[in-house]
């Protein structure tokens, strides 16, 4: 039974892998080339089948697309335990707050993915508008998609409810890895996000944090890790 389901769901996927094939092979222009209608044919004619991937070559691409590279090692390279100290600017002009706390980066799925946890105090205005201190608790999933060819992330909180997502890439010479997503953390008031991580060295790196409310972007947030001995 376990090979039936297998092998039907793996059909499913080279219909859908086919159907893909033929959207690429014409292109913009409707107009189909001998490519495509080599496609259509085959696919109108379940007689010829020379045109789909069989299941071999999908779970070839797909094991090519599983595989760790340079990339992942550059992630790997800010696992450990970090002690980080962070400073908040709450409005353009008013003076920062700073807390500090702890972040745990884990490898997981072979170092295909790594895990952030992160705990600390964070001095932040109450419901009664006055500072005062709050325990911070974040979670992080990050990775390279070998598909997209970009660094993937995503992070909940106890701030909030939502799952941000976010997308990046890495500049070798800054050493620097730019994230970019989008934040609704009250209805309506969408937020751009710009996240840039520099690596300095080994046992040491920075997070600088800007938002985009709309009205032009500015920097809120700038995290300071050192690796914990």
């Amino acid at each position: 039974m376990k090979k039936r389901i297998v092998r039907t769901a793996t059909l499913s996927v080279t219909v859908l892998f086919a159907a893909a094939s033929i959207s690429l092979a014409q292109g913009p222009d409707t107009t189909p080339t001998s490519s495509s209608a080599a496609v259509s044919t085959s696919v109108s004619n379940p007689a010829t089948t020379s045109a789909q991937p069989t299941d071999a070559e999908m779970m070839k691409q797909m094991m090519e697309m599983a595989k760790l590279n340079e990339n992942h090692k550059l992630i790997a390279s800010t696992a450990g335990t970090w002690t980080y100290n962070v400073t908040m600017w709450m409005a353009p002009g008013a003076p920062p707050t700073k807390s500090t706390g702890t972040a745990v980066r884990k490898a997981m799925m072979d170092g295909r993915y790594f895990s952030l946890e992160v705990a600390g105090k964070m001095t932040m205005p109450g419901a009664d508008g006055k500072m005062k201190d709050m325990q911070f608790k974040g979670m992080g999933i990050e990775g390279y998609d070998n598909v997209k060819k970009k660094f993937i992330g995503s992070w909940i909180d106890n701030m909030g409810t939502g799952i941000m997502m976010s997308e990046g890439t890495y500049d070798p010479a800054t050493k620097t890895f730019t994230y970019t997503s989008d934040e609704e953390m009250m209805p309506g008031m969408k937020t751009k996000i710009r996240e840039l991580v520099k690596i300095i060295d080994p046992n040491h790196h920075t997070m600088e944090w800007y938002e985009d409310h709309g009205t032009g972007e500015a920097k809120t947030m700038e995290i300071n890790y050192t690796r914990k001995k």
